[in-house]
């Protein structure tokens, strides 16, 4: 009878303490845990937010915040590399499961711009722009990303053990440009290793003509290639009253840009995609009765397609040349070697599709977007790996997006509640990647 008592009693222990224990099952899914932690984390995002805005910094100057992100990630426990492409931070979190590496990018260089917005923490900075004294301003958004991304670190810092892979934030200086005579951006970085190793990457650009909760992206090229160029003509400087007996290089110039405008309209094909040939800045001469000796001119180029850039650049040189040797004239055009066309990989894209429908809803999601003649340095990085880019959502709900102020300018503004889809969407992103490929 004893014995019979012992077992029963011994069973009744086992089966109620697993009855009572906590199963595998009731612990959050990896994918659900990191959407409530970006609800948490965001209150921090928006804070950093503020200071990153307030002290803006220009291209390879971002000092003060490469140590702001860097005294962030260190306090997470995350291996930090510094003064990666003279400014950059990388930060590294090895996951506890073996996987992927992935890649998460964002930009943190300000524009010089003087701030119109009235905010508590508008920039006051001062810079140098091409020697002169300037105004600085997060004019593009460039605030938002470094702290959104921020956030994803201390996110998925919380979750370390269940990521499968290693997470390498990219924290990129100099997207907007390297100051003249620099190297920079996603360039340097690529050519100093960053990517070496990562098997894709992923970044968003905060846009301030999207309403907040939504997102948009496509397959294949988002954004343009940009080139720009610069023209000197030279001519033979006389007085304005005899320009017989000169070279004009003011009516040569003119010329050439009126020419210039027929390489898209009848050069290309547009049906294919979008071409812009811009002049931007045209100087020459020092008064109204002198005809000068030489004319200088810059301007951009943005394509879609390697095809049509390629065109594009050999008709602009045959009419830059025939043009001022029809006027007696000599002309040299350069083209810098510019930015490549931000492409989306189509293979990762549609991987990654069912992720931003999940987050922030189906009716929220534009998957097949206009691209844009706008361009973006990210694209040096998906030249050696595959990317995904995307467009998130920071114009005020109900705004009219024709009423809100383009990128670049001193009105420029983005919603603080633009960021928890970032940080969602990023950290998903990661989550996702890895379990899909695993």
């Amino acid at each position: 009878m004893k014995k019979t008592l012992s077992l029963f009693c011994l069973s009744f222990l086992f089966f109620g303490l697993t009855s009572i224990s906590p199963s595998n099952d009731s612990k959050p899914k990896l994918s659900d845990e990191v959407l409530e932690l970006a609800k948490e984390v965001e209150p921090k995002v928006i804070q950093w937010r503020h200071w990153i805005h307030e002290n803006a910094e220009l291209s390879n100057r971002e000092f003060k915040t490469a140590a702001y992100i860097a005294a962030h990630l260190k306090s997470l426990g995350i291996e930090v590399q510094e003064g990666v492409a003279k400014t950059g931070v990388v930060g590294i979190l090895k996951g506890g499961k073996l996987g992927p590496t992935i890649g998460l990018r964002a930009d943190m260089d300000g524009l010089p711009v003087k701030e119109r917005v009235d905010l508590p923490w508008a920039s006051k900075q001062m810079g140098e722009y091409n020697g002169e004294p300037v105004p600085v301003m997060h004019a593009c958004g460039h605030d938002t990303h470094v702290a959104i991304l921020m956030g994803v670190a201390e996110v998925l810092s919380q979750v370390k053990n269940d990521i499968q892979g290693t997470v390498k934030f990219v924290f990129q200086p100099a997207e907007e440009g390297a100051p003249a005579g620099e190297e920079g951006g996603a360039a340097l970085m690529v050519k100093e290793g960053v990517t070496k190793g990562m098997d894709v990457i992923f970044g968003l650009h905060i846009n301030s003509q999207t309403e907040v909760g939504k997102v948009m992206y496509r397959p294949n090229g988002i954004m343009a290639a940009v080139n720009s160029f610069e023209i000197n003509i030279k001519g033979k400087q006389t007085h304005g009253s005899t320009p017989w007996t000169g070279i004009d290089p003011v009516v040569t110039a003119a010329q050439i840009i009126n020419n210039a405008q027929t390489i898209v309209s009848r050069s290309l094909p547009l049906t294919t995609a979008a071409a812009v040939l811009t002049f931007g800045k045209i100087e020459g001469g020092v008064r109204s009765n002198i005809i000068p000796e030489e004319v200088n001119m810059v301007g951009t180029i943005r394509t879609l397609d390697a095809d049509m850039r390629e065109t594009l650049f050999e008709r602009f040189r045959t009419i830059v040349q025939n043009t001022a040797e029809s006027n007696g004239a000599e002309a040299t055009l350069s083209i810098d070697q510019g930015y490549p066309v931000t492409y989306n990989d189509p293979q990762l894209t549609a991987m990654m599709g069912s992720t931003f429908v999940e987050v922030i809803g189906a009716e929220n999601v534009n998957s097949n977007m206009n691209a844009i003649t706008g361009a973006e340095d990210f694209s040096f990085f998906q030249q050696e790996i595959p990317g995904l880019f995307f467009f998130l959502g920071g114009m005020p709900k109900g705004q009219d997006p024709a009423k809100a102020a383009p990128h670049h300018t001193p009105d420029f503004y983005v919603d603080d509640a633009g960021m928890l889809d970032g940080i969602k969407l990023m950290s998903r992103l990661v989550v996702d990647y890895a379990e899909k490929v695993n």
